[in-house]
């Protein structure tokens, strides 16, 4: 099989294209091929294929093999993949996923190579049973939850994917290998959840760290920096377009206050190319 490992500010994938669908032993093959030690080593296996709604569709697999609905360093990747190998010539594309639906991207080439992607992430979920979460409330804002008797305060809402999100003194001190798994899989996420912990610097820069659902710590989440700033609008601690600092580097995220949509603007990177034996 012919992969392409690419990255967004150190969230990996391999990915995959060619295929008309995804293959019925697609979690299998990720578990395996995402392994750092007897695989590639990736955070998730990227499916590039055929879409009757958008240019393309991409299907996203965890390292553990359970699927994402959405993920936004995998769609800026796949939007260099596609546009520097010429299967698509356009610096504006459309890209179907399975939780959020279309999105649209602008893309920003130099010397012939996209160097950053702009994605429109649509509008965030925040009624408390569709992130989904157990709670009846619209939104869920600050509110408390008890993990092994600690209380938490927490954000949650979706992008496509459900998000937790968590304000803490120091996001590098934070036990988050600890904390991270109990909540993603809190009763209160009955699809479990992803979980950023992020501490706000200013009103137009915070830190976050994440921790995904399905791949556990990562460099950096897409979604969850969007999740990350639209929470910070709702609890009143930052300006609607702030740049949100992760392991890995920075994304530059907006909640446009004309159509509700949050924008999410960052860079792709190619590693290598290969093939590996399934």
């Amino acid at each position: 099989m012919e992969f392409t490992k690419v990255h967004g500010l150190g969230n990996d994938f391999i990915v995959i294209y060619g295929e008309p669908e995804i293959p019925a032993d697609a979690s299998e093959i990720a578990v395996k091929m995402c392994n750092r030690y007897f695989g590639i080593g990736a955070d998730g296996l990227v499916y590039i294929l055929p879409s009757a709604k958008a240019d393309f569709m991409m299907r996203i697999i965890n390292s553990d093999g359970s699927e994402a609905e959405q993920c936004g360093n995998a769609i800026r990747c796949i939007a260099k993949y596609v546009y520097d190998n010429g299967y698509i010539g356009r610096e504006e594309i459309t890209i179907e996923t399975v939780g959020a639906g279309v999105q649209k991207l602008r893309l920003t080439v130099q010397d012939g190579h996209v160097s950053r992607v702009r994605v429109d992430m649509g509008e965030p979920v925040l009624d408390g049973l569709s992130v989904p979460t157990t709670m009846d409330l619209d939104p869920i804002v600050n509110q408390p939850i008890i993990v092994d008797g600690r209380e938490f305060r927490i954000t949650a809402l979706s992008m496509g994917n459900p998000h937790c999100v968590i304000y803490v003194d120091d996001v590098d001190r934070f036990d988050l290998l600890a904390w991270g798994p109990k909540l993603e899989a809190h009763p209160l996420f009955p699809r479990k959840t992803n979980v950023e912990f992020v501490k706000v610097n200013s009103r137009m820069h915070m830190d976050m760290r994440v921790w995904e659902r399905g791949a556990g710590q990562t460099l950096a989440c897409g979604t969850g920096a969007c999740a990350t700033l639209v929470s910070s609008v709702l609890n009143g601690l930052s300006e609607r377009c702030a740049t949100i600092s992760l392991a890995g580097g920075d994304l530059i995220i907006e909640w446009d206050e004309t159509d509700n949509h949050v924008y999410m603007t960052g860079p792709a990177e190619v590693v290598y190319k290969g093939t590996i034996a399934t």
